[in-house]
């Protein structure tokens, strides 16, 4: 339950996808050329690997750096932040959450101060860590006093909408079928929160292999819908 109006509009501005911090497809563009994602049935199960990879990766990092915050921890920031960075098996996606955790913190700190995130940038821009999306999420929502579950549903959120509005680009699907998508996995976002709310940054796992091995051919590939 919201606390007020404030809070649920906080929830709805940092979850909007016109929130201007970039996005990226996860290698989808590759999967839509080998003919692994071409119809809404493909797409669902390529979205939920997204989802599931993103929760014990990117949503055990989030809950940490936000618990972290809370707690005054900044040393145990830093270390969620740069363990994050060593799950990501690909170049883009390391190259891709850090441009995004950096537009955040920038964003953030335009909207309103946080001692925090002001520090957390200045180590970004001083390379003593490398900025994460996910951390900067953690610390946003934090300084907000949003709760964490709204956190990890804002993070899974983020993870299949950007798959799901790339697919409109590449994939033979509708508007209704990423929406029935993202309305029928979002009944899986409790469980996954409580599957890994208890989990640590030690426990972070990304062996997704399908989705590594697409991300590894999409660096080198040459289709593109959008730099972003």
């Amino acid at each position: 339950m919201f606390q007020t109006a404030t809070t649920l509009m906080r929830l709805l501005e940092f979850t909007d996808s016109a929130f201007p911090v970039g996005t990226f497809s996860n290698g989808l563009e590759t999967a839509a050329e080998e003919h692994i994602v071409h119809d809404a049935a493909t797409l669902e199960h390529y979205t939920e690997d997204i989802a599931l990879q993103s929760a014990y990766t990117d949503g055990i990092a989030a809950l940490q750096a936000y618990r972290h915050c809370r707690k005054g921890d900044y040393r145990l920031i830093l270390e969620t932040d740069k363990s994050l960075l060593c799950c990501k098996m690909n170049s883009e996606a390391r190259r891709m959450i850090c441009r995004m955790g950096k537009k955040l913190a920038e964003l953030s700190g335009h909207i309103f101060p946080d001692a925090t995130i002001s520090l957390w940038l200045e180590d970004i821009n001083q390379r003593n860590t490398p900025g994460t999306y996910p951390v900067a999420q953690g610390l946003l929502f934090a300084a907000c006093s949003l709760s964490e579950r709204n956190l990890f549903c804002s993070q899974q959120y983020g993870a299949m909408n950007m798959v799901l509005s790339a697919a409109l680009r590449c994939v033979k699907v509708s508007h209704f079928d990423t929406q029935r998508i993202l309305f029928k996995l979002s009944e899986k976002t409790e469980a996954l929160y409580n599957d890994v709310r208890e989990l640590d940054t030690e426990d972070m796992n990304a062996f997704v292999p399908s989705i590594d091995i697409l991300a590894s051919l999409h660096e080198k590939g040459i289709q593109r819908m959008f730099m972003n």
